[in-house]
């Protein structure tokens, strides 16, 4: 595999990606659903050949943000399954975009792998029109159902507590948060500076009554007010905060806090019995791909049980595959109550929602 930018790729696996394609409303709703026909395709596709068929070497060009673990755990598989020459290009997903649309006339990049789901949708004219056949076993809420970006690994917003000090408090969703014994107590990042603390904020929203909901943005005041004045300068803080004992909860998202999980540290993640949103990663084929036939395969195979089963037992991402294997240290999905995030309303809103966040926090702080 060869790479031009970013950090060396050491043939190891360890963490995992984020965001995806998804426009459903913000009714609640469980991501369980019955398997779809293979080869679904949207309008204007044109009509996938079978992974077979495409195997025969060549070169492919990914340009990607994910992390050296998904990366690690991926394109050397791909390379030695279909003997392709894989050139990875890594840097923030808003330096990719950009760089695609200069290269617009003359591609260079034949898949961006990773990078938020809005971004990428607020991009269309860039993205070759594909839905994969393995598209048919992805969990409803995250098929490719604008016909050109394809979900691969999910992420969810959740709660951490630290369990060797939260003590007898009950801490099984957000309403628990504004117990005033948490007061000063509870962390949390910058929804207005912070990705994650962005989807904390339109979970927190979605959960207790929608976007547009008075009563949901009065429980965003009464939060802020508990959380009093306590922000942290980025979503790392969070996690390692509760970690450390420096925090008792924190409103954080489930790949650092599994990974906390997993190695031993004394926290617990609880998923919100509100409800928790999942965002997919997303995946998309740049339009005018030199190398078409192995972005199309590449993005088969990033969502084939092989792949996804092999995500879910050693990262700490989410697959999408509904039957896909997850590690032992992971909650079933089964067991969590999971809400459908409008990912094209917060994309299109999501000034005014930083606003008025950020007039509310401004008002608690002003008035102390």
């Amino acid at each position: 595999m060869k790479k031009t930018i970013a950090l060396a790729m050491a043939l190891t696996m360890t963490t995992a990606a984020l965001a995806g394609c998804s426009s459903s409303s913000s009714t609640p709703a469980t991501t369980a659903a019955p398997k779809a026909e293979a080869g679904t395709e949207a309008a204007g596709d044109t009509k996938t050949a079978e992974p077979e068929a495409k195997k025969g070497g060549g070169k492919l060009v990914v340009y990607s943000p994910n992390s050296e673990g998904l990366m690690n755990a991926t394109i050397p598989l791909f390379e030695e399954k279909y003997g392709v020459d894989v050139e990875v290009i890594q840097a923030g997903t808003g330096e990719l975009v950009k760089r695609i649309q200069s290269e617009k006339n003359d591609p260079y990049a034949d898949v961006l792998f990773g990078g938020s789901w809005s971004l990428a949708f607020d991009n269309e004219d860039l993205w070759e029109p594909y839905v994969s056949p393995n598209d048919s076993g992805v969990l409803d809420a995250y098929k490719n159902t604008c016909g050109f970006i394809t979900g691969n690994v999910l992420d969810g917003s959740c709660l951490i507590v630290n369990t060797d000090l939260i003590g007898d408090i009950k801490v099984e969703g957000y309403a628990d948060l504004l117990n005033p014994e948490l007061k000063g107590k509870i962390a949390t990042a910058d929804p207005a500076n912070s990705s994650s603390a962005f989807a904390q904020l339109t979970n927190i929203l979605l959960a207790m009554g929608g976007y547009e909901d008075d009563a949901a943005w009065k429980y965003v005041e009464d939060l802020f007010t508990n959380i009093d004045g306590k922000i942290i300068e980025s979503s790392s803080g969070v996690y390692k905060g509760v970690a450390d004992g420096e925090y008792l909860v924190g409103l954080s998202y489930e790949d650092p806090c599994a990974q906390l999980v997993k190695d031993g540290a004394p926290v617990k993640i609880i998923y919100p019995k509100e409800g928790s949103v999942y965002l997919p990663a997303s995946a998309t084929i740049v339009k005018g791909a030199k190398n078409m036939d192995n972005a199309k395969l590449f993005i088969d195979f990033i969502i084939s049980e092989e792949v996804q089963n092999i995500w879910g037992t050693t990262l700490t991402n989410r697959p999408v595959l509904k039957d896909a294997k997850t590690s032992d240290f992971m909650t079933p999905m089964s067991d969590i109550y999971v809400i459908e995030e409008d990912i094209p309303y917060v994309s299109a809103h999501k000034k005014e929602l930083v606003n008025k966040y950020t007039d509310i926090f401004t008002s608690i702080e002003s008035s102390k």
